[in-house]
């Protein structure tokens, strides 16, 4: 059975019932991002779809309130409309799921999905100011506001942002918002190996040009050259004068040339979300973080051990997403070659290899510990989404 509270209230007195009845409660919004993480089967699933719509939006506080039914594309609109945007590019997950329905803003806090941009204006928990979620036990709770501040003890926004809907259910969010751009510039560098890609991005980025997003598309097996890509954004009358100057940055990494504005958000909605990557949608998809300059070695490292994988780099070498054939083995072989260097989540398998292995990094024994503890405080019988990021939790 789907449960869709239409407020609050009626969201704490489901899971109120659910607990006192032993019923556990897969948690939804748009539906998009359903294979994101273990599978799980439970007894109910509660749904934040009837929560919907945007409570309260300060333009010039660059702040905005919305239940986490509302549909992110609601939300983007009404910040268009004032010329303000979602500094982390937050990334729609349906290309590489092939799923319909729309994302939900508390999808976005949910799963922490942040784009391109985050290596520049943070991710999605460092933009979260505010929630408002119901605990397993029923309980409204209300943590941050409208303005960042430093807090003591457990920060209730950034612990539920990446939560997967484990510790309670979201119904209410605040994020901070910029202005958006005037114009993009993509500077384009092509035919680098890995290694000199990512010397490229660490130029880049280690420049004083403000480039907002790096990444590294290699060369495909379609014939398309391998192309390193830069992006230059905001004040109209800067952008000529900091892409002439960071092509003569890169002067050594080759002749760099542009694209603009349509052609630029374009390709960067792509990267933002690894569509060259979506098929064939039969394939695993890794996410793996790692030290940027430590990507070249990684990725050499699966080379060696034999596996076929596809491949591109964002966040200036950052963050890899790694396709290949599912396998265990090759499952084995991407957590061999990551070691101790980062972390790396399965955001794209069948059900039954996400139930036999670990999606997410596994944890060591003190670390798990401390997250079964979090859990416990926030939902002490287990039922809103058991299981979905680690098995037994």
């Amino acid at each position: 059975m789907t449960i869709v509270p239409t407020n609050e209230a009626e969201a704490a007195d489901a899971i109120r019932a659910a607990q006192s009845s032993r019923r556990t409660l897969s948690i939804e919004g748009g539906g998009t991002r359903l294979a994101f993480g273990r599978p799980i089967q439970t007894d109910d699933t509660l749904s934040s779809r009837g929560l919907s719509g945007i409570t309260r939006y300060d333009p010039a506080e660059l702040v905005f309130s919305a239940w986490a039914g509302t549909p992110v594309a609601e939300i983007e609109a009404a910040l268009d409309e004032k010329g303000q945007m979602l500094p982390f590019e937050p990334m729609d997950h349906r290309a590489i799921y092939g799923t319909g329905g729309a994302p939900t803003i508390g999808g976005i806090a949910a799963t922490g999905a942040s784009g391109p941009r985050r290596i520049q204006a943070g991710a999605a928990r460092d933009l979260l100011l505010g929630v408002r979620f119901v605990n397993g036990r029923g309980e409204v709770v209300k943590s941050g506001g409208r303005v960042m501040k430093n807090v003591t003890g457990l920060d209730l926004v950034k612990v539920n942002c990446g939560a997967h809907g484990t510790l309670g259910f979201l119904t209410e969010v605040t994020f901070k918002v910029l202005p958006k751009p005037e114009r993009t510039l993509t500077l384009i560098l092509e035919d680098l190996d890995d290694e000199r890609a990512v010397k490229a991005m660490s130029a880049a980025l280690g420049s004083p040009f403000s480039v907002s997003a790096a990444a590294h598309l290699p060369a495909g097996g379609g014939g398309e050259r391998a192309r390193t890509v830069l992006r230059l954004e905001h004040f109209a009358e800067s952008i000529a004068y900091r892409g002439r100057e960071l092509a003569k940055v890169l002067g050594a990494f080759g002749r760099a040339h542009e694209i603009e504005d349509d052609e630029s958000r374009a390709l960067w909605r792509a990267i933002r979300d690894v569509e060259g990557l979506a098929q064939p949608n039969s394939d695993m998809l890794w996410r793996v973080s790692v030290p940027p300059t430590h990507a070249p070695a990684l990725l050499a490292r699966l080379k060696q051990a034999g596996l076929s994988f596809r491949y591109m780099l964002d966040w200036g070498g950052g963050l890899i997403w790694i396709a290949s054939a599912e396998s265990a083995a090759a499952s084995t072989a991407v957590r061999e070659a990551l070691g101790r260097d980062g972390h790396a989540t399965l955001m794209r398998a069948s059900d039954g290899l996400r139930a036999s292995l670990d999606v997410f990094q596994p944890q060591d024994a003190a670390l798990m510990k401390l997250t079964a503890g979090v859990k416990a405080s926030f939902d002490p019988d287990g039922i809103l989404n058991p299981g979905r990021m680690y098995a037994g939790l």
